[in-house]
């Protein structure tokens, strides 16, 4: 479902449908809970209810409308969004951004463990509303819509993705249809629209405040606004945000409006969402809510598939399997991700086994996320778009205290289930925190030497036919990103006790842009066919496939006559059409001879803990196995300086 529309070209029908189905679904169920987690045990009264709708009115006016549709939308990396785009756009200002990028992105991982799971329990939960339905667990049924969503994400959301954007139509029209039938019986509910009965419950109602850790699960799905502007554009986020938000408010006014005409003094167990429903609408109510529900979930399967992607290419995350099963841009399926979003949320669903509980355990990761996204908008504004700094600073101070605020009230969601976002969140930060340092320690200890000293020696190795003939062609990956330089170890590697002969040696490194699509390469020739460089320019959003870009790579300079092969038909021999060539890929391992400080040796020994669970690099970078040697080099770091060694 994650087709890539023209960001600046003719908004139609179509590309309106496309951004209702993909961004919206959390966002557009929150209405299924969020009402009902407002009011909870406590007793119906107008200052809880008319206070409770306007803090949900002015909180989708703020932070969704001001901060996301409006503000943050124009933190556009080519046409990309989402916290790693946001954090590629101003990381070369600051040093101070790479903790809370990856604060922001566990973050939203956590999110995307609990979403899915609270959005189908709330729908399924409507059926214990019918009287022949009462007595059944919804649990089962959670279970095996979970589980069904999850299994299908191998096959890629192109068929029935085409089916999101109407059925989040359908859904936003009957969230219009069923506030607006409870508004015109109560028209007075209208005015909770002042912000004055906000005031009221936070100020005089008795816990008022922390009523606000609620209230934000009206927003929690504002990100997703953000994280998925690559695949709609900001003027179709813009355009359909305005028909959402008024079916948003008129829900929850009708809500309200209903709440506050009831004989009961207290919800017991029901959920207003529903109860506004005519008796013979309610079946295809609960099926629509489950739809959408659905869509909901996958958007943000789909949304943890592609943030694992980008934290990969920032060296963000451990390389793992990255899977296209569509031939649609963008669209990927990631099997660890998968199994380990599906086994967290049927977990949840057991553990908590209601909506209600999810409810109370919601929304506190999503905090930090939000946080974050502030704190490097505010680079953004001031370094980019070149705001004035006060400007920055009171928008910084406005949306600080919103947000702190509902960090605060959502901190007592931590011991009532809280615990286990924050402690998921936890983890997925320690990968990326290890996975990131881990590889600048390791960087930082690999040795550059000057490529041009070995050229003659490389030169009269390759023309030494007493010598055994290694390869055609000898590509060695590198990590040096300077034309003169290559890695001490890969000259040792040529030279070694059996020297590696080849025609020609090619060293080849990948380097990450900022932008997410970037696919191009420069040529470096340092021996007019003997010695040749290579920097291939590849975006963040991009899955490599090296071994297919060295085959265009040399097509290219035959064609245009730049590397003279003595070769027919790009053959090494007359025996075979193929081009002969090997890639050498070095591996580092953690020495025995380290002696480790507690900080370096505890992110060391998890960065290739991490390592070896993760994908093997000739995977990752799309090399066939066939045409690769794995060469072990130890990596001594800090080594064993002193010991007691005596003769006896």
């Amino acid at each position: 479902m994650e087709n890539k529309i023209g960001l600046d070209g003719k908004i139609t029908v179509g590309s309106l449908l496309i951004a209702l189905g993909i961004i919206y679904g959390d966002i557009g169920t929150s209405p299924l809970y969020t009402f009902k987690a407002i009011i909870g045990t406590k007793e119906i009264s107008e200052i809880l209810v008319l206070g409770g709708v306007s803090c949900v009115f002015w909180t989708l006016l703020l932070q969704t409308t001001v901060k996301y549709v409006w503000l943050t939308l124009k933190a556009d990396n080519d046409g990309e969004g989402g916290i790693f785009s946001l954090y590629s756009l101003v990381k070369r200002y600051g040093k101070k951004m790479i903790i809370p990028t990856m604060i922001g992105a566990a973050a939203l991982l956590a999110d995307g463990i609990i979403t899915p799971a609270v959005s189908v329990t709330s729908a399924i939960e409507g059926l214990t509303m019918i009287d022949s339905l009462k007595h059944i667990s919804p649990v089962p049924i959670v279970l095996s819509i979970i589980s069904g969503i999850f299994f299908f994400q191998r096959f890629g959301s192109q068929k029935v993705g085409k089916v999101f954007g109407p059925v989040m139509a359908v859904w936003f029209t009957v969230l219009l249809a069923v506030g607006l039938s409870q508004i015109i019986h109560y028209p007075s509910v209208i005015k909770a629209l002042n912000p004055y009965y906000a005031y009221e419950l936070l100020t005089q109602y008795p816990q008022g405040f922390w009523i606000l850790g609620a209230v934000f699960l009206c927003t929690t799905g504002a990100e997703a606004l953000y994280s998925d502007l690559g695949h709609c554009g900001k003027k179709n986020i813009r355009i359909t945000w305005g028909f959402v938000k008024t079916c948003l408010v008129i829900n929850y006014l009708g809500q309200a409006a209903w709440l506050l005409h009831q004989d009961t003094p207290f919800l017991e167990g029901r959920n207003p969402f529903f109860e506004m429903m005519p008796e013979w609408f309610l079946l295809p109510g609960i099926l629509i809510a489950t739809l959408a529900a659905i869509v909901a979930s996958q958007a943000l399967i789909s949304g943890s598939f592609t943030l694992i992607n980008e934290a990969i290419n920032l060296n963000f995350w451990q390389r793992v399997a990255v899977k296209q099963p569509t031939e649609t841009k963008g669209q990927i399926y990631i099997p660890s991700v998968n199994t380990l979003l599906w086994v967290g949320c049927l977990m949840v669903i057991l553990y908590f086994q209601t909506s209600s509980r999810m409810e109370a355990a919601y929304g506190l990761a999503i905090t930090l996320a939000m946080m974050m996204t502030t704190f490097l908008l505010s680079y953004f504004l001031l370094y980019k778009l070149k705001w004035h700094k006060l400007a920055v600073l009171g928008l910084l101070s406005v949306f600080g205290v919103i947000e702190i605020s509902f960090f605060i009230s959502n901190i007592v969601k931590f011991k009532e289930g809280g615990y286990i976002t924050v402690f998921v969140g936890g983890v997925f930060f320690f990968i990326m925190y290890v996975s990131y340092f881990g590889r600048k320690i390791n960087n930082q200890y690999t040795k550059f030497v000057d490529l041009g000293k070995f050229s003659g020696k490389i030169t009269a190795l390759s023309m030494d036919n007493s010598i055994p003939k290694f390869c055609t062609h000898l590509i060695y990956l590198t990590k040096a990103n300077r034309r003169h330089e290559i890695e001490e170890r890969t000259i040792q590697s040529i030279f070694a006790k059996k020297p590696k002969r080849a025609d020609v040696y090619w060293f080849f490194h990948i380097n990450r842009t900022n932008h997410p699509y970037t696919l191009d390469y420069e040529v470096s020739e340092l021996v007019d066919d003997k010695v040749i460089k290579i920097v291939l320019n590849i975006g963040f959003r991009i899955q490599p496939r090296t071994e297919l870009y060295f085959e265009k790579i040399i097509d290219d300079l035959i064609a245009n006559k730049e590397l003279n092969m003595h070769l027919k038909n790009n053959g090494s021999t007359k025996y075979n059409p193929g081009i002969d060539f090997k890639f050498i890929v070095m591996e580092k391992y953690l020495s025995v001879e380290n002696e480790f400080a507690l900080r370096d040796g505890l992110i060391l020994k998890s960065y290739f803990m991490l390592k070896r669970l993760g994908q093997k690099d000739e995977q990752a970078f799309g090399l066939d196995k066939s045409d690769v040697i794995i060469e072990e080099i130890p990596l001594v770091y800090q080594p064993l300086r002193s010991f007691d060694l005596k003769r006896k």
